[in-house]
């Protein structure tokens, strides 16, 4: 669904990306491993509208992608949950899942917020994903980690994405809340998303992923279908024991 053909930037001498090339299928976990600085998170950047690459296309169904802000990506199709989640803590769950997609009632020249119908749009956002999230007129500051971090993705598959990138989506979390999450991800794959992981956790990796994509030094060093790899065969990659 997702093509990246030699795509390069440079933040003035820096190659933050050099020829990289990969492919994100629908339906599929596609893992983007790799050291801090490899440029995992600066293609992610140009993916979604942040960064726009100085050489090589990005194209989504085979139709190149010009993205000049992040809410191009979006309407799109291609939606975010970053490593800090982007969550407001003084707003409540309803009000972060609408934040810059408010539902308004059109009186005239007025625009008047329809609190209720993104009330009962939340509710149901959340229970088809079947988060364990409480009700949507909680203040966010109040829910746990994992909480927190079923809202930013229910907030990112519930406007009709075609593609969910997830940045270390279970960092800070613990050994339950960690599953809950790694059971969202595994639902939005069934659902036909396409799900771009990045993570440090070589064993969610292989536990969640479908094909894995290795970065070094700016460089998509190689690419494997999980089933037929293995974490020893990805760190060597990282590391340049091993070339593609």
């Amino acid at each position: 669904m997702i093509n990246v053909d030699n795509v390069s930037l440079s933040f003035g001498s820096v190659r933050a990306l050099v020829d990289v090339s990969l492919e994100i299928k629908a339906g599929e976990i596609t893992a983007l491993v790799g050291d801090n600085g490899a440029g995992k998170s600066t293609l992610v950047r140009c993916i979604s509208g942040i960064h726009r690459q100085h050489a090589g296309t990005i194209s989504m169904d085979g139709k190149p992608l010009h993205f000049k802000s992040p809410e191009d990506a979006r309407e799109a199709g291609i939606e975010t949950v970053h490593q800090n989640l982007a969550l407001v803590e003084d707003l409540t769950v309803w009000q972060n899942l609408f934040l810059n997609r408010e539902l308004v009632h059109r009186l005239g020249p007025l625009a008047v917020l329809n609190k209720r119908g993104m009330q009962k749009q939340a509710r149901e956002m959340v229970a088809t994903l079947a988060v364990n999230v409480p009700a949507v007129r909680n203040r966010v500051r109040r829910l746990s980690g994992g909480q927190r971090q079923a809202v930013a993705i229910c907030r990112a598959a519930g406007f009709s994405s075609r593609l969910v990138i997830m940045d270390e989506p279970t960092a800070a979390l613990g050994v339950q809340e960690t599953a809950r999450v790694e059971e969202l991800i595994l639902r939005l794959r069934d659902e036909g998303h396409a799900v771009l992981l990045i993570s440090h956790n070589f064993a969610q990796v292989m536990r969640l992923s479908n094909h894995v994509w290795v970065m070094r030094a700016g460089r998509c060093v190689g690419g494997r279908r999980t089933e037929a790899t293995s974490g020893e065969e990805i760190v060597a990659l990282i590391t340049g024991a091993l070339n593609a």
